[in-house]
């Protein structure tokens, strides 16, 4: 049964920093590439950053980069997500997804206000 738990998420200011963490079963992980994506309120689901199956290759949407960085620890099967210089409009929960595969876990809440 695959499984995706994330976690990491909360309440940050402005200019603060999280970092989310993936943990992933049920599939063999270092086969697949990985994404987080984020869903804010009243908003579509959209991608925000995707990483190959051994971390060689990265790519990020325009609102992102230079501000969040995707790693993974395939010995860990975790994938993560440094997120800094937050921004209020990167209030969302946060999902990651494995390639080819249609299940998500339950996400994790990032709330950034002052």
């Amino acid at each position: 049964q695959v499984q995706l738990v994330e976690s990491g998420g909360g309440l940050v200011q402005p200019g603060g920093s999280l970092r989310l963490s993936c943990a992933a079963s049920g599939f063999t992980f270092s086969r697949n590439a990985m994404s987080w994506y984020r869903q804010a309120p009243g908003k579509e689901r959209e991608l925000v950053a995707s990483i190959t199956s051994a971390g060689g290759s990265t790519t990020y949407a325009d609102s992102v980069k230079g501000r969040f960085t995707i790693s993974r620890d395939n010995a860990k099967s975790t994938v993560y997500l440094q997120m800094n210089s937050l921004k209020p409009e990167d209030t969302a929960v946060y999902f990651c997804k494995a390639a080819g595969r249609t299940n998500w876990g339950q996400g994790t809440q990032v709330t950034v206000s002052s």
